[in-house]
């Protein structure tokens, strides 16, 4: 039994390396700064607890950034400081339902059943909130119902001040000022191919003018304010970041982006200048939908 041992000991230590060393040939992803050294999650973990707001963009069907945003929820949570998490993918006319569902008045069935739940929700994004609902984590619901961004798309800003007073609410305070000439819009525009109209632009900046409404309304107590959505919405400090700074000035926001490559150890310097970390993925992950 010895000489056997003694035989098959350097074959299991092989073994036992193998996923270390395929792990480091082929890595699932990295991070980035933004001059482009990479560095571990906890560097990312750390400096996001220097950070009042924190805006991780995903790609909505990536699972490696949906996964990092768990992490990210727990590693802010285990802080003194008390945390807030903010998502796009929850309308805030449906804050009464998260609110009634984590003070238990209304069962997870009915919860799911009455809101509006992106397709995805079950993998990508229940893991978050049950994280939130079991550890006394606030979830704010960011954006403005799909009906009202719907009806800018269609028939101009002016729309939104047709709606009832309780209607508006659920978005950004009224008249709502919209940059046409930020970079962000103008290659929205640019992306449809001469086929997008001023509309397109002012659905998306009701988005984002909603979703930092409701990120600042939720600033008190000192909070940490961690925020999920897709990456245009942040990325280039525009989006989001320029509705809040607008509303606070001297708020310091640290954001994150996900990007894919078909390598992510060989990506440009021109790739890491969207935010202030890059998560680069690689792009033969399997995706979520």
């Amino acid at each position: 039994m010895t000489l056997l041992i003694k035989f098959l000991y350097p074959l299991i230590l092989l073994f036992l390396m193998l996923p270390l060393s395929a792990s480091a040939d082929k890595p699932a992803y990295l991070i980035y700064q933004k001059d482009g050294r990479t560095v571990p999650f906890s560097a990312l973990a750390d400096v996001a607890l220097t950070y009042p707001v924190i805006m991780f963009g995903e790609l909505h069907n990536n699972a490696v950034a949906h996964w990092l945003q768990l992490e990210l929820t727990k590693s802010l949570a285990s802080d003194p400081r008390p945390l807030a998490v903010g998502m796009e993918m929850f309308e805030a006319d449906n804050q009464v339902l998260i609110n009634e569902y984590f003070s238990g008045l209304i069962s997870q069935n009915n919860f799911e059943r009455e809101v509006r739940l992106w397709n995805n929700y079950a993998t990508d994004y229940k893991p978050i909130l049950e994280f939130a609902r079991t550890n006394d984590v606030r979830l704010i619901a960011t954006n403005i119902p799909r009906r009202y961004a719907s009806a800018v798309h269609g028939n101009g800003l002016e729309v939104l001040e047709q709606f009832s007073a309780e209607a508006q609410k659920w978005m950004a305070p009224l008249p709502i000022t919209v940059d046409t000439e930020l970079p962000m819009y103008k290659a929205m525009l640019e992306m449809m191919g001469g086929h997008g109209t001023p509309n397109l632009i002012y659905a998306q900046a009701v988005k984002d003018a909603t979703m930092a409404w409701f990120i600042h309304r939720n600033l008190y107590g000192g909070v940490r304010f961690l925020h999920l959505n897709g990456s245009y919405h942040s990325d280039n400090y525009e989006g989001i970041n320029w509705y809040l700074k607008r509303l606070v000035p001297e708020i310091r926001i640290l954001t994150i982006t996900t990007i894919e490559a078909e390598d992510p150890a060989d990506v440009q310097s021109d790739q890491l200048q969207k935010a202030d970390f890059t998560i680069v993925v690689a792009s033969s992950m399997t995706k979520t939908y």
